[in-house]
């Protein structure tokens, strides 16, 4: 029983932290766009976008593998 846990922690934990890191870049990018488009000269170019995306990724993928541990644990006891 107690294995089965730890296997779903892990697999819960993950599927978090990629949903939140999935999220976080495409509100980057959405932002980065719409602010783009709202200026005359574009301030940002497609590849300062596309890094910007995969740094916010990695980062927040860092982030959220540190937290979302926790978070789970204490909802898969709560059951």
């Amino acid at each position: 029983m107690k294995e089965q846990n730890i296997s779903r922690k892990g697999r819960y934990t993950l599927i978090a932290s990629l949903a939140t890191s999935l999220l976080l870049a495409i509100l980057f990018a959405a932002l980065s766009v719409a602010v783009n488009s709202s200026r005359a000269t574009p301030l940002y170019t497609q590849v300062d976008i596309t890094a910007g995306m995969i740094f916010v990724f990695v980062l927040s993928m860092i982030v959220s593998a540190s937290i979302w541990p926790a978070v789970i644990e204490k909802s898969i006891r709560g059951r």
